[in-house]
């Protein structure tokens, strides 16, 4: 959450020539309803289900950008998916560079009740092991500017790819 995935995917895929998907944005135009309805009528297990079946199908598909939602590293079989489909890159952030991006942002559904603060440094310390067990770079987007940190990957990503050590 607020580690730039959209801002960041989107100048990437204009970049390298690639379709940009999102999979939350994928789920709602599936489902016809919000992230956050989905939340409050089935919870966060039938949200996850929805999830696992969409990144699924994303992943059998070429050409393409695809930011996930913070949350989908959850499941062991998203991120074998993702391991099996494709160069996974882990936005990393800061706590405080989060709360500073989401400051107006009331759409989260994991972050509408409680110490925002307290919320994230909770998924991070649960999620940053299972981030960092599935990517194949890490790269810190702690920038106050999304779109410098999209030129800065993008130049990380073409001297890998120029050396051989990452697939398209």
């Amino acid at each position: 959450m607020g580690s730039g995935k959209t801002t960041i995917g989107k100048r990437l895929a204009r970049r390298f020539g690639l379709r940009f998907v999102d999979s939350d944005q994928a789920i709602e135009s599936c489902t016809g309803t919000t992230v956050s309805t989905i939340f409050e009528i089935e919870g966060e297990a039938g949200f996850r289900r929805r999830e696992e079946q969409t990144i699924e199908k994303l992943c059998a598909g070429g050409d393409q950008l695809i930011a996930t939602g913070g949350g989908a590293v959850l499941s062991e079989r998203n991120r074998s998916q993702l391991q099996q489909h494709g160069f996974v890159v882990w936005l990393r952030t800061p706590v405080e560079r989060q709360l500073e991006r989401l400051s107006h942002d009331r759409s989260r559904p994991l972050l509408q009740q409680g110490n925002r603060r307290q919320k994230l440094r909770d998924l991070a310390h649960h999620r940053d092991p299972l981030y960092a067990a599935v990517c194949d770079l890490v790269f810190d987007s702690d920038q106050r500017k999304v779109a410098v940190a999209a030129d800065r990957l993008g130049d990380i990503l073409d001297q890998r790819w120029q050396r051989g050590e990452a697939a398209a």
